[in-house]
């Protein structure tokens, strides 16, 4: 996967992802169109699929509602790389299949470098500074729950 960053810091909560005054709305598609509007307004309009978010300690606090992560699949960004995550956030955004890494090293990347994520490897590369970073690779099975779109696709394949 190769995207440009949209870098966010510490502690991004859900209410952040997409706001509450939005939680009557279901769709990917809905829900994308107003991600991050709160703190990053110019998201919603100027990010592409294949873009790449990339934040701090506890990405994703707050509620465990699944509506944070359903934006981020509207989106079609390609991952979320932080340092931590929270884990019921975790747990909702893979569930989703929302790609998620986490690395220890997110200080060093700069909002709009370009990178390019290997998931089974957990390898980084930041084309813009000819720099890599090793994050936590994906296991296997999440990797399949990724490519099949979500656990429930995952699950009518296996089944």
């Amino acid at each position: 996967m190769n995207g440009r960053v949209w870098k966010f810091g510490d502690d991004v909560d859900t209410d952040a992802v997409i706001p509450g005054r939005y939680l009557i709305m279901n769709t990917p598609e809905e829900l994308a169109a107003h991600a991050f509007e709160g703190v990053r307004p110019e998201f919603p309009k100027e990010v592409k699929e294949g873009d790449i978010i990339v934040a701090g300690n506890n990405f994703g606090c707050g509620s465990s509602r699944e509506h944070a992560p359903i934006a981020l699949k509207g989106t079609k960004i390609s991952c979320v790389i932080a340092k931590s995550f929270a884990r019921i956030f975790f747990r909702n955004s893979i569930n989703i299949g929302v790609a998620l890494l986490e690395c220890p090293d997110t200080d060093k990347i700069e909002d709009g470098d370009e990178l390019s994520v290997d998931f089974a490897s957990g390898e980084i590369t930041n084309v813009t500074k000819n720099e890599k970073y090793q994050a936590t690779p994906l296991p296997e099975f999440v990797r399949g729950i990724m490519d099949a779109g979500g656990l429930i696709e995952y699950t009518r394949q296996i089944i």
